[in-house]
């Protein structure tokens, strides 16, 4: 009886030391960890929208454009190599009104559509369909000549073409733009078209241009593509 006594009490024992090694073992809950984090959400940028641009509202749009957006030298990566063009602080609205156009990124894919042996290349426009749906989207409007800065139509030149609608005022189609590749300049262009810039460095890519084949209408045999045209600075 004794001996089952001392059996019994050793048992118990154990069980309680069991019970507290449990409770010592048992996790112990951060109570940090309990708390739900919420994380802020980062706010969406508001996109900037701009107004589908008219002959009303145009001017006064790249008045505005132009004081905020200072920037004057692009590059036009074409098939035969880079242009950069210098634009002219001179001529605000044509030149916001390129640097506007390039930021859209209207000019990429189009083409040089025109080329006059040993005169100009001419860029800005294609016969794809999405081109012509961009400009839907920008707007249709032309631009006034500025032809009273002292620039000329040197080589070099980078000018605007008056647009295809005869107007006896020679507005400027926005979209498109001629490079003056002649060695000697075109000054008798000089009051009627818009010198807005200028070949800084790339006039070799734009020699290589004006070799290639053409039809009848001036159009190359080959597309001579405007793969991307970009800020510089």
């Amino acid at each position: 009886m004794r001996i089952l006594l001392i059996a019994f009490l050793a048992l118990f024992l154990t069980s309680c030391e069991d019970k507290q090694t449990t409770k010592q073992k048992a996790p112990i809950k951060d109570k940090d960890s309990l708390k739900t984090t919420v994380e802020a959400k980062p706010k969406k940028k508001t996109a900037i929208t701009y107004p589908k641009l008219t002959d009303a509202n145009a001017m006064e749009f790249f008045l505005e454009y132009e004081k905020e957006h200072k920037e004057n030298t692009v590059r036009i990566t074409t098939d035969f190599g880079t242009i950069d063009i210098l634009l002219y602080d001179k001529t605000k609205f044509h030149r916001a009104n390129f640097i506007y156009l390039t930021k859209l990124k209207y000019f990429d894919g189009t083409q040089f559509y025109r080329v006059v042996e040993n005169f100009i290349i001419q860029g800005g426009s294609s016969d794809d369909y999405n081109i012509a749906k961009r400009r839907r989207k920008i707007g249709k409007y032309l631009l006034p000549p500025d032809t009273k800065r002292g620039y000329t139509h040197k080589r070099g030149a980078v000018s605007m073409p008056s647009s295809e609608i005869e107007n006896a005022y020679k507005l400027a189609s926005p979209y498109q733009f001629f490079i003056v590749q002649r060695p000697g300049g075109a000054d008798y262009l000089d009051k009627g078209y818009t010198v807005f810039g200028e070949v800084i460095r790339g006039m070799d890519v734009v020699d290589e241009i004006n070799k290639v084949e053409t039809d009848e209408g001036e159009w190359p045999l080959q597309n001579v593509y405007i793969r991307k045209v970009e800020i510089l600075r």
